[in-house]
């Protein structure tokens, strides 16, 4: 399945910085643009993952789970 999201990104002296708005809590830094962007992708992901683990625990026993693509 293939997400995709807006990034942000700005200039601080040597560094680029990025976040993403559809994703609070989203940032990424790194020496040049490409860099930020990794870096951005690898905290989107960690955040989705954690996201997913948390909204499944408490998801009941019996209850039937299914996958639901968009886009």
């Amino acid at each position: 399945m293939r997400n995709e999201f807006t990034a942000v990104i700005e200039q601080d002296g040597d560094w680029y910085i990025a976040y993403s708005p559809e994703i609070p809590g989203a940032n990424g830094q790194g020496r040049s643009c490409e860099e930020c962007l990794q870096s951005l992708a690898s905290a989107i992901e960690l955040i989705l993952q954690d996201r997913r683990e948390d909204g499944l625990r408490g998801v009941p026993e019996g209850a039937v789970r299914a996958v639901v693509k968009v886009g």
